[in-house]
């Protein structure tokens, strides 16, 4: 019997596209458009609004999770499943502030494609375990770290994340370098930081999109 769930794929390798899709329609899927490029794909989704879209994170012209803002900007009833080959913290969380149904790994069998479609079918998330574990050890310890940093602290570090220097955030926030320079002590100290120069910067530009949603 055929799927009714109507799917739109979108990935900027081939044969990739070409193996997914024809996986989906041999287990019979109905697969109703294909794109190798992010405005492909929004423009695909925009005009079929299908029940589902299986977008790889990277692409030419727009991105997977640029594709999915755009379109839920329009409020269509699509759902999402990112497929990728990224497993660090900085895609995870960002599928996790999209409320994307799925996040699957490129190299997973298809098993786990087929487990996800009837998980979103029934309206729950369905997320690789590899998904869980990274969001479970790597991202939420960050989160509670940056919510026990005080309001001052959380502007700081959100300027900082945006690629603003100690004299323009004393600047911008009207108080001294001696100010700024005690919060971003206090602000090492609670993420558990090294105290060296850079280290804050760094940290907080590995993590931008986690301090600016929270």
């Amino acid at each position: 019997m055929p799927n009714k769930t109507t799917i739109i794929v979108a990935d900027d390798h081939p044969m990739l596209l070409k193996g997914l899709c024809e996986e989906l329609i041999s287990n019979n899927y109905s697969v109703i458009g294909t794109a190798e490029n992010g405005a492909i794909a929004l423009e695909l989704i925009t005009k079929l609004n299908p029940d589902l879209a299986i977008l790889d994170i990277e692409m030419p012209l727009l991105t997977g999770f640029e594709v999915i803002k755009k379109c839920e900007n329009k409020k269509l009833k699509t759902k999402y499943i990112v497929l990728t080959s990224h497993k660090e913290s900085r895609f995870i969380f960002k599928a996790k502030t999209l409320n994307i149904s799925g996040y699957l790994l490129k190299d997973e069998p298809f098993e786990e494609m087929q487990k996800c479609i009837t998980s979103i079918s029934n309206n729950k998330t369905y997320f690789s375990s590899t998904f869980d574990s990274v969001f479970e050890s790597e991202v939420s310890p960050e989160i509670k770290k940056i919510k026990f940093l005080s309001p001052s602290e959380r502007t700081i570090i959100r300027l900082i994340a945006q690629g603003s220097s100690s004299n323009e955030i004393a600047e911008s926030l009207l108080i001294s370098i001696r100010t700024v320079q005690k919060h971003r002590t206090n602000i090492l100290s609670k993420l558990d930081l090294a105290s060296h120069t850079d280290s804050l910067t760094v940290w907080a530009k590995q993590h931008k999109e986690l301090i600016l949603s929270l």
